[in-house]
């Protein structure tokens, strides 16, 4: 039942991590915007959780706090502003219209929250990182 579980909520993720992107598409691919810089967002959502799974890795515990805790944490919360900051700026800069900004944002806020739902939802999982 526990495995039946685990995999609902995988598959809800995977759902809700293409929708985000579906967004992120949309924003760029649509006749009237046609203009596909906000892809760039792609990098940072692939850097977003590299810190909390270094710190996972490193630290003893991540409900304790630590400096190596804390600095991931500070390092993740700038990635997620900078993948907000990136479209805004595009379309400030008249280089994206601002509806294609909204849909990025749309996506990034998705994409971000089902981030943040795999961690939440897999931090008590069986497998721990000592057994390396």
């Amino acid at each position: 039942m526990c495995f039946l579980l685990s995999l609902c909520q995988l598959v809800g993720l995977a759902f809700a991590a293409a929708v985000g992107v579906t967004f992120l598409v949309l924003g760029c691919a649509l006749p009237q915007y046609n203009n596909w810089w906000p892809l760039f967002v792609l990098f940072f959502y692939v850097l977003s959780p590299v810190p909390t799974t270094i710190g996972r890795r490193l630290a003893n515990s991540f409900e304790s706090s630590s400096a190596l805790i804390e600095l991931c944490t500070f390092f993740t919360t700038g990635i997620v502003v900078s993948a907000i900051g990136l479209p805004i700026v595009l379309a400030h800069v008249n280089v994206i219209q601002w509806g294609a900004c909204v849909l990025v944002l749309v996506g990034n806020v998705v994409v971000f929250l089902t981030i943040l739902g795999y961690f939440y939802v897999f931090s008590n999982d069986d497998f721990d990182y000592n057994m390396w």
